[in-house]
């Protein structure tokens, strides 16, 4: 079975495959300061609640982010599972020909939420990743990764009210009732629910025409459910696309 791993700034996602089929998969928060066996006895409780056999993971892809964590997930999984993790950046045969400049700028989650989306949804498409930056990723008809853009997470903005506007307190993320609030929570929750969704669908159109045709557009992240509720152009939201990228690209690899 094979372990994937995608290390966020602000969240990890595991997951495991049987073959082709996720069999189990988890979000933790990413902890800069977890250690090495930390992350191994963590992944070993996971195993155990979920069923799984600890010795049955005979390889291991991972997707980071955050460079710091690089090291100590190798170190994980060496001393843990006794394997050597295949970390995915612009340099491994990914099949995704990437045309953005420099291409080592373009970060692992982008080119392993790329390969996924054509895999599964065909090109042209757009991913939109929802986590600390969200993040608009963009794929010709031609399979080729162009380049996006990107903007502070949803989460980033609702902190800098709460840090920034002294009479301002931290709110829940969530879709308004009605758009003019009454009291300010509701204010402030309307304001960052609607005008997120209008910064995603701005940038969408505008993207869709310079793409031209018909152009899929996938969300994942952890608030991609909820903004895709009110986005104009957003069809699918895949939840373990990254995952499911990090799978297609070890298969390919290891061929």
């Amino acid at each position: 079975m094979l372990l994937v791993i995608d290390i966020g700034n602000t969240n990890t996602s595991l997951g495991v495959f049987d073959g082709e089929t996720l069999a189990a998969h988890w979000r933790l928060t990413t902890v800069r300061s977890r250690t090495g066996d930390e992350w191994g006895v963590l992944a070993r409780n996971l195993f155990a609640l979920a069923g799984l056999d600890f010795k049955s993971i005979d390889a291991i892809a991972i997707a980071s982010v955050v460079p710091p964590l690089n090291f100590t997930l190798k170190r994980m999984a060496e001393v843990y599972f006794h394997l050597t993790p295949l970390f995915i950046d612009h340099t491994v045969d990914t099949g995704l020909p990437i045309l953005y400049r420099p291409a080592s700028d373009v970060g692992a989650d982008r080119i392993v939420d790329a390969v996924a989306a054509i895999h599964k949804y065909g090109a042209p498409c757009i991913v939109v990743d929802f986590g600390t930056a969200t993040t608009f990723d963009a794929i010709n008809s031609k399979g080729e990764y162009l380049g996006g853009v990107i903007t502070p997470g949803i989460t980033i903005s609702a902190d800098a009210l709460f840090e920034r506007a002294a009479k301002l307190p931290r709110v829940e993320i969530k879709r308004p009732q009605k758009i003019i609030g009454s009291a300010t929570v509701e204010a402030m929750q309307s304001g960052l629910y609607h005008g997120y969704v209008g910064l995603v669908d701005g940038i969408l159109r505008k993207m869709i025409q310079e793409l031209g045709g018909t152009v899929h557009v996938i969300a994942t992240g952890g608030l991609a459910s909820l903004i895709a509720t009110g986005s104009e152009f957003i069809e699918q939201v895949d939840e373990t696309l990254t995952l499911e990228g990090l799978r297609l690209i070890y298969e390919r690899v290891a061929k």
